[in-house]
């Protein structure tokens, strides 16, 4: 059974969009379809986008007709993926600017390998970032998000990442769990992944290095530089980070 994915497309600024449709192609060869989702301000910014989208079949498309939370965009995607899939179905999780950097850049064949390989038996998985991968990212981002990796170690005894950038997971599991997600901010990710803990496995990929100079088409040494000393980007981590740590603190104390 080949695998659906499901992207949230919250793209305002239209940067995303044309990389969505230059891998396109692609992503029908990865996959049997792709659910997505659109938030009104994106659905206003790129309307000749949106009429693209819904005239292809390989999309399954959600329209959101009012504002919505990052968290419900992602979550109703989730949910409505997971409600009309086959409980067997395998869901890849997915975010466009990490598939679209993997796409069209020398991971290419890597990253089509590896989501090709998955089994619905073998999830749900988690596609960490390599050693490798980490080494292309800003270091405040790496240890930002390494402080929760690191919680986790010394709570649960075992290393996950909490703010995953791609996770593949049956249909009928990822149903049975939403109802217990209760954050609507960029912590919910971490919620997923205290509910899956015990039965979640891990792969290290190089395909999930820095996506951003590519996206934003500047030189990688220069943005990643200045990147770490931007106080807003570290502050910008610390705001998903912080919650996250306090959720693993209060899931940790209730192990006791």
């Amino acid at each position: 059974m080949q695998s659906v994915a499901v992207i949230p497309m919250n793209d305002a600024t239209g940067v995303l969009f044309p990389h969505l449709e230059a891998i396109t192609p692609l992503l029908k060869q990865c996959f049997a379809q792709t659910f997505v989702s659109v938030p009104l301000p994106t659905q206003r910014a790129l309307p000749d986008y949106m009429i693209w989208l819904e005239a292809d079949d390989f999309f399954e498309v959600i329209l959101h007709e009012n504002e919505v939370t990052i968290g419900d965009d992602f979550l109703i995607l989730y949910a409505h993926a997971a409600a009309v899939s086959d409980p067997g179905q395998l869901l890849p999780l997915c975010f466009i600017d990490r598939v679209a950097y993997a796409l069209q850049s020398e991971h290419r064949r890597a990253f089509m390998a590896d989501v090709r390989a998955v089994k619905p038996e073998q999830t749900p998985l988690i596609f960490l970032r390599s050693e490798s991968a980490w080494q292309t990212h800003p270091r405040n981002y790496r240890e930002i998000e390494q402080m929760a990796t690191t919680a986790g170690e010394w709570l649960f005894g075992k290393s996950l990442d909490f703010a995953w950038c791609h996770l593949a997971i049956q249909a009928g599991r990822l149903g049975e769990l939403l109802p217990t997600i209760k954050r609507r901010d960029l912590s919910f990710f971490a919620e997923i992944v205290l509910v899956i803990r015990d039965e979640v496995v891990t792969k290290a990929v190089d395909w999930l290095a820095w996506e951003d100079p590519f996206i934003a088409s500047t030189d990688a040494r220069i943005l990643k530089g200045a990147r770490e000393v931007d106080i807003e980007e570290t502050a910008k981590r610390l705001a998903y980070v912080i919650p996250m740590l306090q959720l693993l603190n209060a899931s940790g104390r209730k192990r006791k």
